[in-house]
Parts: structure tokens; sequence; C-alpha cells
């Protein structure tokens, strides 16, 4: 058969760094059985984010052409949470979700997205990048290492390898003879990979793995997996028989020794899940650190992988920062707090045991301790949320304060106002949610109740123990409460009843009055009720 023609070296765009000519590939169908779970391998998450995107997210910005993403298992579920994270990209490097049906064999899931990169009025790429679902440590930088040495070797296939102590369940590279790199460092021919559990005794002894990312010649690719027959012990398609095919038409086949071989740690088991984990966390603690994030104990810092924090912020023990959360400059956040997808401008200040989601809090604002804002809760430029206060989908306006112990839910509270201890918007009436509004500089005395929906005017007081069930005009004086009753001498007859050997029931308990007669038939309550009165007189 005739040698596929090589194509000319990819070089790098200007354009976002994006290697111009450069088609991706990710695989992302395996089922994952390993794992002993019901989910799809790559959607489990680490630093939270599902698996597959830190794959997806590499082929974006390497990518000069499309992205194929070739997923299986769970394929609807893997193509929603691509969706979400990136959305429609332009078509130069815009994310083609296809579909592997059938499991059978890493070749095969390859050659299914050549419909993405051959279709007519496309550009077929001059080389492809092939990407794991299952790589979440593989980082940019050896990814352009690895072109970089595909172009200066003007080799066909060139891969990514590494030495582990534990070479178990990965596919071993097998080397013809020693050789030299262009650059004089060593570069061995690649003879052949063999999956683990195709190997021999003494090809399981090969401490070398095969990552599984390679850069290939654009021409070569297809031609080649047209080919592969599934000549092993599982019946599968492995794309690593293009190694062997292109050794024997005489290519250059080159392998890359990673430098961290954490980095080519692919998650196959739980117990990979956790090393990836733990590895990726030191990464991004590292990485704030050096972005001038004080942190007293770094190692209990628990902060996603798309967290962002502001420089001279200040992250103490056991501080948990998840999803999207962004972190202005200049914050305190104390011991033991939990922040999910919040928004936190400049010189905030989060005391102790807070918990917060899907909330936005503007320069300046003080929070906690045990404070919990749950979803759609904005407060504003120096206002203050203290202890044991919840708040859901409520507007704490500018330097208004809710010190303690106060439940305010879908409110729209204005400046300057004082939320009393003990406050309640009481919003839901057992069917449907309903809003209270209360205007700038309005007083909130302890104890109140806001039966909703109501408006408080501005400049208004409530009473202390109200409860607020229609609107209070501005700069009014709202009081609803029963009226206090004085018994006078009644504490000195109770101390003197109980040195007597008696109880405070005895002094207490009403007298109780004649029950009406009964003539002959039952007397309704409410005539009983009038009797009674009538008696009184």
């Amino acid at each position: 058969m005739r040698s596929a023609k090589v194509a000319s070296a990819p070089s790098v765009s200007a354009r976002n760094g994006a290697v111009a000519g450069l088609g991706v590939v990710v695989m992302a169908a395996g089922l994952g059985k390993r794992m002993q779970s019901k989910k799809s391998k790559v959607l489990h998450v680490v630093a939270g984010r599902p698996m597959v995107l830190y794959a997806v997210s590499l082929a974006q910005r390497v990518a000069g052409l499309s992205i194929a993403v070739v997923v299986g298992h769970q394929g609807d579920q893997v193509k929603e949470i691509i969706d979400g994270a990136f959305g429609a990209g332009d078509e130069r490097s815009a994310i083609h979700i296809v579909t592997q049906a059938q499991q059978r064999g890493t070749g095969h899931a390859v050659s299914q997205s050549r419909p993405v990169f051959e279709s007519a009025g496309r550009r077929p790429p001059s080389h492809y990048l092939i990407l794991n679902g299952d790589t979440p440590l593989l980082q940019e930088e050896t990814v352009r290492e690895l072109l970089r040495v595909h172009r200066s070797e003007g080799a066909t296939v060139t891969m990514l390898t590494a030495v582990l102590d534990d070479p178990s369940g990965y596919g071993r590279v097998v080397r013809r003879r020693p050789g030299k790199g262009s650059d004089g460092s060593a570069s061995p021919a690649v003879l052949k990979i063999v999956e683990d559990r195709d190997a021999s005794p003494d090809e399981r002894a090969i401490a070398e793995i095969n990552v599984g990312t390679y850069v290939v010649d654009g021409a070569f690719l297809f031609s080649a997996l047209d080919k592969i027959q599934p000549h092993n012990a599982q019946g599968e398609y492995y794309l690593t028989d293009i190694v062997d095919m292109a050794v024997g038409q005489g290519h250059r086949v080159v392998a890359v020794p990673l430098k961290r071989p954490d980095e080519g740690l692919g998650v196959n088991t739980r117990q990979q899940l956790a090393e990836a984990e733990r590895v990726l966390r030191e990464r991004i603690r590292t990485r704030w650190l050096n972005a001038g994030v004080t942190m007293v104990d770094p190692d209990s810092a628990w902060i996603d992988a798309d967290v962002t924090i502001g420089k001279d912020t200040v992250v103490y023990p056991n501080v948990m920062l998840e999803g999207r959360t962004a972190i202005g400059e200049d914050c305190v956040l104390r011991s033991s707090s939990r922040l999910t997808d919040c928004q936190v401008g400049d010189r905030v200040e989060i005391l102790d045991h807070c918990v917060l989601h899907e909330s936005i809090l503007e320069d300046e604002a003080l929070v906690g301790p045990f404070v919990h804002l749950r979803p759609g809760v904005l407060v504003r430029r120096k206002a203050k949320v203290g202890n044991f206060v919840e708040m859901k989908k409520t507007d704490l306006g500018e330097g208004s304060k809710a010190n303690h112990l106060s439940y305010l839910g879908d409110a729209k509270i204005g400046k300057g106002v004082n939320i009393g201890a003990g406050t309640i918007t009481c919003n839901y009436d057992g069917a449907r949610k309903h809003k209270t509004v209360i205007r700038d500089n309005v007083f909130v005395g302890s104890d109140t109740q806001f039966v909703a929906p109501v408006t408080i005017g501005a400049g208004a007081v409530i009473a202390a123990g109200t409860t607020v069930t229609q609107d209070v005009p501005a700069d009014a004086l709202a009081i609803a409460r029963s009226v206090q009753s004085n018994r006078e001498g009644w504490a000195a007859k109770q101390r003197a009843l109980q040195a007597e050997g008696g109880s405070m029931r005895e002094v207490s308990r009403p007298r109780k009055e004649a029950a009406p007669r009964r003539v002959g038939r039952v007397i309704p309550a409410r005539m009983a009720v009038n009797l009674t009165k009538k008696r009184k007189r």
C-alpha cells in the first residue's frame, strides 16, 4: 500500500493561541465499569467540574478547526453538560457531539468523528489532536510541547507517555531501539503499544505507559483507521494499532515522556478520581497563592477550578469556594464558610460558619456569623447580615442591617433600613409566594411578622411585636399587638402562696362559670355563651 502523504506541520495562529489546521477529537464514550457507578465516567466531578469539561476546554484553547466530542454511555447528559458550559462557538472551532452507538473500541470511537471534519465545505485538518475525556490533569503547556515536537521531528504520529511505579491498567509502550531526537534528547523509536489486557508478562513488566494523547497527521489518521482490525482479546478496534501501522509503513512515530507523570493520570477508578482531585486542588491553591491571595492554612482551603479570587483577599481555614464563585479584592473569608456560585465585591467580610448559594454581595458588605443566604439574594453596598439570619430572593438595600435571628424571603428592602431581631416575612400562603416591600429608612422593631403581600412606606416605624397584615403609609407608626394587662399584687400573692405550700395555678386559674342548665335539649354553643354573659350581669 502507498504511504499516506505527510501534511505540513501545524503553526500557531495569532488569534487566541489556536493552532492553524488543527482539528481535535475528544473521546468521552467509555462506560467506566471500574468506577462502579451508574453515572458515565466523564460526568464524575473533579474540583467542581465534570471531568469531560477539562478536555473540551483544553481543546477549545488550541483547536484551529472543529472539535468533535465522541459520546456513548449517557451521551445526552454529556452533551447537556458541554452545551451548558460552552454554548455555541464560532464555526471555525465549534464543538460537535457525535455518538458511538456501540462500544467497539477507541479506534472505532475516533472514526465516528470523521463526518465532522470531512463535511462538504469544510477544509480538512492538516493534523489531529486526540484527547481523552478522563484525563483532567493534562495541561495546555504539555499539549503545546507535544505539537512542537511533532512539528520539529516531522512525525506522522506523536504520542504522550509516562513512566509509572505501578503501570497496571494502562497500555504499555514497546520501543524498538534507542535513538536521539532532533534536539539531541533521548527519543527512542516506538515499535508498538500493547493494551494491558492483551500484554504478555514481559510487556506488563514495562513501566512506560501510553497516556492516550496523540497528534496524528491529517492525511494518515482516517486512512489508517479504515484498515485496523479487531485482532485482540476484546474484539475491539484499538486506536493504538495506528502506531503499528505507521511503523510498518516506515513513518516516524515519536513518544514524548511527561515530565510530571501525574498529568497523564487516566481516571478509571474511585481511587484515581480521589488522586486527581488532590492533585488538581493543590494546583489551584498554588495558582491563587502566586496571584496574591493569602491562605492561613492552604491545605484546608477547598477551591473549585472555576473560582476566581482577587488580590489581598485572606482565606481562613476550612473555607469552601465552589462552582463559579468570584471573590473580589481585599476580602476576608473566615473559617468554615461555604460559598457556591456567588459574586462577592471588594472589601467584603464573611464571618465564620456561613452558607451562601447563588447570591451577590456588593462592596464592603458584612455577613455572618452563621448566615444562610439562599439563591437570589442581593446584599448591597455596606449592608450587614448578622448571626442566624436566613435570606432567600431578597434585596437588602445599601447600608441596611438585619443583624440577628431573622428570616427574610421574597423581599425588597430599601436603603438604611433596620430589621429588628426575630423579624419574619411570611411569604408563603400554602400555595403561592408573595412579596414584602420595605422602602428606605424604615425601622422594624423586634419580633415583627410581615404577612405578605405588604408594602411599608419610607420612614415608617414598625413597633416591636407587630404582625403587619396591611400596607403601612410613609412615616407612620404601625403597632398591632394584644393589650397589656397588669394584675397588681399578683406576684406578692404568688410568693405568699408558695410559702404556704400552694402553687401558682391556684392564684392564676380563672374562676369557672356555672354551666348552663339543660332543659330537655342540647343548648347550642352560642346560646351557652349568651347565658353565661347574663349571669355575669
